[in-house]
């Protein structure tokens, strides 16, 4: 098998150059801009760690202190808000102060639909 290509014995690139502009031109009209490729590259580089990513998960099943996630992630507090504060950063969470508790949820059903889509996708 050629070191292009796939398990499927397909390759990765074209035999020959050959560009289609009508797909070309059509792309560059919709293709993202710097300021949001940067935004959803820091989402994906914040995705990109497997603690943030329990962090997140374990939120998508509901509100919990910074306690809570680090007992249940087995993971110490410090590390913990650490982590909560890059996910907050970025608008993936939102924290809330009760008494002397700060509780964090995700920021919106957008951030629960990426956990939950991503996870559906791992576990096919």
């Amino acid at each position: 098998m050629n070191s292009r290509s796939d398990e499927f014995g397909q390759l990765d690139a074209c035999e020959s150059t050959c560009v289609h502009l009508p797909r070309v031109d059509k792309v560059r009209a919709e293709l993202l801009g710097d300021d949001a490729a940067d935004g959803l590259a820091e989402i994906f580089s914040l995705l990109g760690d497997r603690t943030r990513v329990r962090i997140l998960h374990a939120l998508s099943l509901g509100e919990l202190c910074v306690c809570d996630i680090s007992a249940a992630l087995n993971v110490s507090p410090s590390a913990t808000s650490h982590q909560l504060r890059l996910l907050r950063t970025a608008k993936l969470i939102k924290a809330r102060k009760e008494g002397k508790n700060v509780f964090y949820s995700l920021d919106d059903t957008h951030v629960h639909s990426l956990i939950a889509q991503g996870l559906e996708h791992v576990l096919e």
